[in-house]
């Protein structure tokens, strides 16, 4: 089974299209959640960025960028993501090396059985393309179950289940692995102060021919209504691994280390 690039990231955004979105359990690949109670059912967006560039005896450049939209209602709850970050260094011959170039892109909805309940069934899709590693992309689709469980009023948990499909294109063959697998996702969420919040997320999509693993820890303090500081830490695991043509076997584990700035909508 073939899709093309742009197909399989429509794909991944085409579950926001299923209403709006939804109120209080519920868990998706990003590093913050909204407590819908508090929410108007008005479409918001944020933009986080991030650029590092170093000259003299080291030239380098590296940026991240991200574009974050949500919508929150009683009963639904729909947020899309965009996030790409690339790495760029110069050798001493002059020749530019690519270190890193990632575009993960993902959407989910999520449909409340009760306006007072804390269990949801949801619709997930994503897309991912990372230029180094074994895949030209990896996208997701699965559907399942979500619960939030409160410790605190500023504490809580979110678990999600249910099984899906894979779509994983080998960058050495070029063939289109299709593969069931199973999602399964956890997400913590505290917000430490009235400025500070932290998250965490881990999720895992296992499957016969991979299992790819990611997770995403963030802390942000806020610098005023529309600004905060993000320091962020993503973790990317594919179980699988091939040998590329140039001789090279791309690591397993991938790891993004962040210092943003997050503007809010």
């Amino acid at each position: 089974m073939r899709l093309n690039r742009f197909g399989l990231a429509a794909v991944a955004i085409a579950s926001m299209g299923m209403g709006t979105a939804s109120a209080s359990t519920f868990m998706f690949d990003d590093i913050q959640d909204v407590d819908p109670a508090k929410q108007d059912g008005k479409w918001r967006a944020s933009a986080e960025i991030g650029v590092l560039i170093r000259s003299g005896n080291t030239d380098s450049r590296s940026w991240k960028g991200k574009v974050d939209l949500q919508r929150d209602t009683l009963q639904w709850r729909h947020r899309g993501i965009i996030d790409y970050y690339r790495q760029e260094r110069k050798t001493f011959e002059g020749e530019t090396v690519t270190d890193a170039d990632r575009l993960f892109v993902s959407g989910q909805s999520n449909r409340k059985f009760g306006s007072s309940n804390h269990s949801s069934v949801f619709l997930y899709g994503s897309y991912e393309d990372d230029a180094l590693n074994s895949y030209e992309y990896q996208s997701t689709i699965a559907a399942g179950y979500g619960t939030r469980y409160h410790f605190t009023p500023d504490l809580f948990t979110d678990f999600e289940v249910g099984p899906g499909v894979s779509f994983d294109k080998r960058r050495d063959t070029g063939e289109t692995d299709t593969d069931l697998i199973v999602r399964l996702a956890g997400n913590l969420d505290w917000q430490i102060s009235e400025t500070a919040r932290f998250t965490q997320l881990v999720s895992t999509e296992i499957g016969d021919d991979n299992t790819r693993s990611r997770a995403v820890s963030a802390l942000t303090a806020n610098l005023n209504s529309r600004l905060a500081l993000r320091l962020s830490l993503t973790l990317t695991h594919n179980s699988t691994v091939f040998e590329q043509p140039n001789g090279r076997i791309p690591e397993k584990m991938d790891t993004e280390t962040a210092v943003t700035i997050v503007y809010t909508f």
